[in-house]
C-alpha cells in the first residue's frame, strides 16, 4: 500500500522511528515534515539521532497561532496528497499536523489512520483533545495504544477497524535503555558555564513542562513557583526548557530559582538517559509520563487529570497528578523520591529495569494490509 505519513513534533518522529522499519517492509511510504517543530534542537537532532529517513516532503509550517499553523499546513499538504496520490494518510498523536493531515486526507477522499487512537483527557480547553477527537471520528484505521482507548471509542460508537496495537514510544524506549545505563552519561551534562558542577544519578530532578495552558502567566508563576520549592543546591532541577515556554518566561518576567538548571531542548537518548538516572522526574509530557514509567522513575505530572490513565494506574504508586499545587508536589516528592534513597534507587534502577516490547510497529504495518 502507498501511505503518505504525516510528522511534524518530537513525539511524532519519536513514533515514526518505531514504525518506520516494520511500515517500510510491508508499504511504500511517503514522510512528510510538517515542520510544526522547526527547531534543530527540537526535531533536526531527531532524524539523525534516530536513523529516521529524511522527508521526501517538508512544509516548514511551524509558528504562529493554531489556526494559522493549521492553515498554512492544510494549504501546503493539499497539492502533496493530490500529487503523490496514496493510498491512506497516516498521522500520529494529537497535534496540528494530526488535524491537517486528517482534514486534508478526509476532503481528499483518502482513507485515514490514526496511531494513538482513543486517547482522552475529557478536557475540551486542550487543543489536543480536539485535534484527536476529530481524527479519530475520520479515521478508517484506529490504532489504540491502551484498553482504556479502546473504551473511548466504544463509547463513542466508534468500534470498525479499531485495533489494540501498543505503543511505538515503548518499542522505541525499549530498544534504547541498554545504551543509557552508564551513570557516566551524566558527565556530558554541565550544571554551570565553567562546567565543574555536574550530574550525579539520583541527585537531581528531571522536568519537562510545555503545555500550551502551561504558557499562560498565572499557570507559568505556579509551576515556575513549584520547581523553585522543589530545587536545592544537593538536588537541583534540570529543567529541559521547550523555546515557546522560555519565551513565554521572558514575556512574563518569570524567573526561576537559581538551582533550577534550564537546558535547551534534548535528543531523545539525552532526555531517556536523564529520566533513568534522575530521582525523580516533573512532567506535562504524554511522552514523558510513559517513558518514566517504563523506566520505573517516580513521577510528578503536572496536570489535573492525564489520559494516560493506565501510566498512572499501572506505576505501583510512583507516579502521582500533582497540577500546579506546589503542597502536593512538595508531599509527592518526601513520599515517592526521599532525599536521602536517591542515590541507592537511581543505581539499582539503572542496573536492573527493563523495557518491554509493546510490538505496535508490526501491528500496525500487518493491519494496514488488511
Amino acid at each position: 500500500m502507498r501511505i503518505l505519513s504525516v510528522v511534524g513534533t518530537r513525539p511524532q518522529l519519536i513514533k515514526a522511528a518505531a514504525l518506520q522499519p516494520a511500515l517500510r517492509a510491508h508499504h511504500d511510504e511517503i514522510l512528510v515534515d510538517t515542520g510544526q517543530h522547526w527547531d534543530d534542537n527540537l526535531a533536526g537532532t531527531f532524524f539523525r539521532e534516530l536513523g529516521l529517513r529524511r522527508a521526501e516532503h517538508s512544509l516548514d509550517a511551524g509558528g504562529g497561532t493554531h489556526a494559522e499553523q493549521t492553515a498554512r499546513m492544510l494549504q501546503a499538504l493539499e497539492p502533496i496528497v493530490l500529487a503523490e496520490r496514496p493510498e491512506a494518510v497516516l498521522v500520529c498523536g494529537d497535534t496540528n499536523s494530526t488535524l491537517a493531515g486528517a482534514l486534508v486526507a478526509a476532503k481528499a477522499g483518502i482513507p485515514l489512520a490514526h496511531v494513538e487512537a482513543g486517547l482522552r483527557s475529557f478536557d475540551r480547553r486542550m487543543p489536543e483533545e480536539i485535534n484527536r477527537v476529530v481524527a479519530d471520528h475520520l479515521a478508517t484505521w484506529l490504532f489504540a495504544p491502551t484498553q482504556t482507548a479502546m473504551a473511548n471509542l466504544r463509547s463513542e460508537g466508534i468500534v470498525d477497524r479499531v485495533h489494540l496495537v501498543g505503543d511505538l514510544m515503548q518499542d522505541l524506549a525499549a530498544r534504547t535503555v541498554n545504551e543509557v545505563r552508564d551513570p557516566d552519561l551524566l558527565a556530558r551534562v554541565p550544571l554551570d558555564q565553567d562546567g565543574r558542577r555536574r550530574l550525579e544519578a539520583g541527585k537531581y530532578l528531571y522536568a519537562t513542562v510545555h503545555r500550551q495552558e502551561n504558557r499562560e502567566p498565572q499557570a507559568l508563576a505556579d509551576w515556575a513557583g513549584l520547581l523553585s520549592a522543589v530545587a536545592t543546591h544537593d538536588r537541583p532541577v534540570v529543567l529541559a526548557l521547550h523555546p515557546g515556554t522560555r519565551a513565554a518566561l521572558q514575556r512574563n518576567a518569570i524567573a526561576l530559582a537559581r538551582d533550577v538548571v534550564t537546558l535547551d531542548p534534548l535528543g531523545y537518548r539525552t532526555s531517556i538517559a536523564l529520566q533513568l538516572h534522575a530521582a525523580a522526574v516533573l512532567t506535562d509530557s504524554g511522552g514523558i509520563q510513559r517513558e518514566a514509567a517504563w523506566l520505573n522513575v517516580p513521577c510528578l505530572v503536572l496536570r489535573e487529570v492525564t489520559e494516560w490513565v493506565e501510566a498512572v494506574a499501572e506505576s505501583g504508586g510512583r507516579m502521582a497528578l500533582v497540577g500546579l499545587d506546589r503542597r502536593k508536589a512538595v508531599e509527592a516528592l518526601e513520599r515517592l523520591a526521599p532525599v536521602d534513597d536517591g542515590q541507592r534507587s537511581a543505581r539499582e534502577r539503572a542496573a536492573t529495569v527493563v523495557v518491554g516490547n509493546s510490538g505496535a510497529a508490526e501491528a500496525i504495518a500487518r493491519a494496514l494490509t488488511a
